[in-house]
């Protein structure tokens, strides 16, 4: 049996190997269920930290890096440490498991359930079946599309093609992801697809001239979406190098191969003798759409939170954060704005509130943060610099792409920037526990009680 939480105690008079092996598992099952979620590496070592001392184990340290957590117990100047490892081998989004690790975490860390106790929630927790079919998560996919290609300006039949586009990416990309095809040329594909189907269309003329810009558009913002942005400037921020390198080489790298697959059908479409389309201007601001912007941003959040599978009370709360960030970028944008500032500005927005709100109601902030800037990444902005480099040949794609990376990095910063203004201000914390507070996206807020002068 588990010694009662909070009795803990130092030296060779502690827990038994076999009983700091257990607990050990424990916390490294939880952390491990933060990193395939996206949680940051500063919150996966607070989960852990906090976790541990909760039973008993109060002087543990936690090294996070991209692939991998490895936990060492000390146990005094008689006993040897006891050092485990868990290697992160996936990634998938199903904030409800997150949520509910959320729960059980503040559960053990108030003492009200045993570590074997919390092992059997765990194990039950991992193992269930997503809340949502398979093809409910795609129509939420195609349903982002269409109120994306609204909040650029495209008309209904626009949208409608733009989300019968985005669910046959999905489709494919779902096919080979039990393949095990690697996530680069997923994205190539679905880059590919997504290009080659909104051309064809405009080939076929059901899509107007100028409209394809719109489609594809969009659908590099569903692609765009499910990139850990957000937890790779969180990692460097708060001094997780490693970690946030090797998340933005996967960022890079994913990026590249969806930048990759838009190229080849751009190419294929001017070999096969496509005529010149000329790109969509994007609509200038205009008080007047504000609320279209903010309507058709919180669809935007809430489709991408039913996509990643995330509980009623979040996609509420993401919906909000979707739709008061997209009116906040219009309204910046009406006092002359640039679109950096416009989007940081806005992404500082949704991260403070939703980190106040997401707290209060007892869900992770990372799902409202990144589900309320999705609306906002800058797939038309990605789109016109392919077509300037792949069509055009011509070298003013390059600024243009690189406006895009400053855009996507301002929403992620801001968007951890409002995080972190929205903590509560604490006095009387030990150095660990100042190191560890923030910004906090997952996992407990306060992290331990133990002091290290």
């Amino acid at each position: 049996m588990a010694p009662v939480a909070g009795e803990a105690v130092e030296g060779p008079a502690q827990l038994e190997e076999r009983q700091v092996h257990f607990v050990l598992d424990l916390a490294l099952r939880i952390g491990e269920v933060q990193m395939t979620s996206g949680a940051g590496a500063a919150d996966v070592t607070a989960t852990i930290i906090a976790v541990a001392a909760a039973y008993g184990l109060p002087h543990c340290e936690v090294d996070v890096i991209f692939t991998s957590i490895t936990v060492a117990c000390w146990r005094g100047t008689e006993e040897p440490p006891i050092t485990s490892l868990r290697v992160v081998r996936s990634r998938s989004l199903d904030y409800t498991r997150l949520a509910a690790v959320e729960n059980l975490v503040r559960r053990i860390t108030r003492q009200r359930v045993s570590a074997e106790g919390a092992h059997v929630e765990l194990e039950g927790i991992t193992t269930a079946e997503h809340p949502y079919p398979r093809w409910m998560a795609t129509a939420a996919w195609a349903g982002m599309a269409v109120a994306v290609t609204v909040l650029i300006g495209g008309d209904l039949l626009s949208a409608l093609f733009a989300g019968g586009i985005t669910a046959v990416v999905d489709r494919v990309g779902r096919v080979l992801n039990r393949r095990a095809l690697p996530f680069f040329f997923q994205q190539a594909v679905g880059g590919a697809l997504a290009t080659g189907g909104a051309l064809a269309l405009f080939v076929s003329g059901w899509v107007p001239a100028a409209r394809p810009t719109l489609l594809v558009a969009a659908a590099i913002t569903v692609l765009l979406s499910g990139l850990s942005v957000v937890s790779t400037v969180q990692d460097a921020i708060t001094g997780y190098n490693v970690t946030a390198a090797g998340r933005t080489m996967e960022v890079s790298l994913m990026t590249a191969g969806l930048i990759a697959g838009v190229v080849l059908a751009f190419n294929v479409a001017t070999a096969l003798g496509m005529q010149y389309t000329p790109l969509a201007d994007p609509l200038p601001p205009s008080a007047l759409r504000l609320p279209v912007l903010a309507l058709a941003g919180a669809a935007a959040s809430g489709c991408f939170g039913l996509a990643s599978y995330a509980t009623p009370r979040a996609l509420v709360v993401s919906a909000a954060a979707g739709g008061i960030g997209a009116a906040g970028f219009g309204a910046l944008s009406l006092t002359g704005a640039g679109p950096i500032a416009a989007s940081a500005g806005a992404a500082v927005v949704i991260g403070f509130g939703g980190g106040v709100v997401s707290r209060r109601l007892g869900m992770p902030p990372l799902v409202v943060a990144v589900s309320g800037m999705v609306p906002l990444l800058p797939g038309i902005t990605t789109y016109r610099a392919l077509y300037q480099l792949a069509v055009e040949r011509t070298v003013s794609g390059l600024p243009t792409l690189m406006l895009a990376a400053a855009i996507a990095l301002a929403l992620a910063a801001g968007v951890v920037l409002g995080e972190y203004l929205a903590q509560p201000v604490r006095s009387g914390l030990g150095r660990l526990e100042r190191r560890l507070a923030g910004p906090r996206m997952s996992g407990p807020l306060r992290p331990t009680r133990r002091r290290l002068e």
